[in-house]
């Protein structure tokens, strides 16, 4: 189910956000720019719908995926 950024707290946003990107295995180095240019990278394709919010009833999980893969993807509902 995608769950649409509206409906989320901003400040649990941006956790959900810096945790998905921490997440991803990058090291990011001790430079907090960044990882906050990287925040900002994925609010903005949030915002533009190319990735979406996906929550799983299933597992009880919560992923942010680009939304082309969402719509394909029949095992993330």
């Amino acid at each position: 189910m995608i769950v649409p950024i509206e409906q989320i707290d901003p400040d649990t946003l941006n956790s959900l956000i810096k945790e998905f990107v921490l997440r991803e295995g990058t090291d990011y180095g001790s430079e907090e720019a960044q990882l906050e240019h990287k925040v900002t990278q994925v609010k903005q394709q949030l915002l533009d719908k190319t990735a979406v919010i996906v929550f799983s009833e299933l597992h009880e999980t919560i992923n942010i995926m680009p939304a082309a893969e969402f719509t394909t993807s029949a095992n993330y509902d």
